[in-house]
């Protein structure tokens, strides 16, 4: 089968709607930066996530947390300025969102209009529900996010598997089906059983992404720099290194500081 996206010149929430009814799974990763987002969309990634996690990433936090809604734009805008395919989404940053929906609005405005994105993503169910359905009376387009929430870090006191208890099981499944109920474009399923994220996606028509949620879901994602190995103390069992980069660019730091001393570099080619 042809992939629906092959000859796609931009990806909408529309075309991965199109790609759930028609079995095409949507490949989807993070960025923060111009240069990085425009080798992903040159290699016809489906979804470029503008994620939170660019508070440990790229500022070096533990949490996601600290980043504020400013520096979240300023990512945001960064890598919508590379891309001209993929569907660049947002995340809005903790304390943007919950328990106030005017600002909720207001902070999804800010994004759209001063980084050029194409959607957002928050995290939770009902218990922000109130927001989304005010960000969406606005047009502007949501993913959800549903399981292990890292804004909750601090609510939860561990990165463990979620939903693990036929209670937990029953509320993310109930979250679900009022994140698709109020109109959101796709829900992100973090860390959760793969049988239950299985469950999920069969009973919800919008596409469900996972990250440590098995493969029966619609699509996947992945941090960046956690799939290029440019991150080293992140290892959990969903992930899967790609590359090695964090050894490949130490070994070419090492060998540019020993030519600069040894006076290899520049030589006479490499100079005026």
């Amino acid at each position: 089968m042809t992939p629906l996206t092959r000859n796609i010149q931009k990806v909408t929430t529309h075309v991965l709607q199109e790609m759930k009814l028609q079995g095409e799974k949507i490949a989807m990763l993070t960025a923060y930066d111009y240069s990085f987002a425009k080798i992903l969309d040159g290699a016809g990634i489906d979804v470029i996530l503008v994620g939170d996690s660019a508070s440990n990433v790229m500022a070096g936090h533990t949490s996601t947390l600290p980043i504020t809604l400013n520096e979240m734009i300023y990512h945001a805008s960064s890598v919508a300025r590379a891309v001209k395919r993929a569907l660049v989404i947002v995340d809005m940053p903790f304390g943007t969102y919950q328990g106030n929906s005017k600002e909720a609005l207001s902070s999804a405005i800010r994004i759209m209009k001063e980084s050029g994105a194409d959607a957002v993503k928050l995290e939770g169910g009902k218990e922000v529900q109130e927001s989304i359905d005010r960000i969406l009376s606005a047009g502007i387009p949501i993913m959800g996010h549903l399981g292990l929430t890292p804004q909750s870090i601090h609510k939860f006191g561990t990165y463990v598997v979620r939903a693990t208890t036929d209670a937990e099981a029953t509320r993310l499944i109930a979250d679900a089906h009022i994140l698709s109920d109020a109109g959101c474009f796709g829900i992100v399923l973090e860390k959760i059983p793969a049988k239950l994220a299985a469950q999920v996606t069969k009973e919800i028509k919008i596409p469900i992404i996972g990250i440590g949620a098995g493969r029966e879901v619609d699509g996947q994602v992945l941090v960046l720099h956690d799939m290029l190995g440019i991150t080293q103390e992140f290892s959990p069992r969903f992930l899967r290194r790609y590359h090695n980069l964090y050894e490949e660019i130490k070994g070419s730091v090492s060998t540019y500081i020993n030519d600069v001393k040894s006076l290899d570099f520049p030589n006479e080619r490499e100079q005026y």
